[in-house]
């Protein structure tokens, strides 16, 4: 296992190390989609809370019960990063460790895609786009494994299918 994923880490990060600006790119597009995603949460609740506040409420709660939910399972399990665990050069620079399972990143913007889906398909379709996009720069930038992202992607979408049951 140790071998074949740092040689597929070096397999799939080899196009971004021969070009420095693909790299620049990797870097930029993962704080463009974390940013996006902040900024269209805080669209969404204000779109909602001024259109009909009395609903309100669940796009701030299933969130944020989710986002607990998820913190609390992933400090338990704790599993340890791509370059914690094998010998890698990350794209993406973090100095945490552990915490690597589910993404809280993906899970955080796999919810917020949901909440943009609730109110129009259009939207929620880009930030669904744009989740997508951030896992595989995650996967790319080393800091999770795609099991991480893939779990993340799951929790959210789970916790995002409560919306439309409220």
């Amino acid at each position: 296992m140790k071998e074949n994923y740092q040689k597929t880490y070096q397999r799939i990060t080899a196009p971004f190390r021969r070009h420095p600006w693909a790299v620049s790119l990797l870097r930029v597009a993962n704080k463009f989609v974390v940013w996006v995603m902040y900024v269209a949460y805080c669209v969404i609740l204000i779109w909602v809370g001024r259109n009909d506040y009395s609903v309100l409420w669940p796009f701030i709660l299933i969130p944020g019960i989710g986002f607990l939910m998820l913190s609390f399972v992933r400090q338990r399990i704790n599993a340890p990063r791509p370059y914690e665990k094998f010998a890698i050069d990350p794209l993406i620079f973090r100095n945490k460790t552990g915490d690597s399972l589910p993404s809280r990143h993906v899970f955080s913007a796999t919810v917020i895609a949901m909440c943009g889906l609730k109110l129009s398909l259009f939207w929620g379709i880009i930030l669904l786009i744009l989740t997508i996009i951030s896992a595989i720069t995650r996967v790319i930038g080393g800091v999770h494994f795609p099991r991480d992202v893939i779990a993340g992607f799951i929790c959210g979408f789970i916790c995002g299918l409560f919306l439309f049951l409220v």
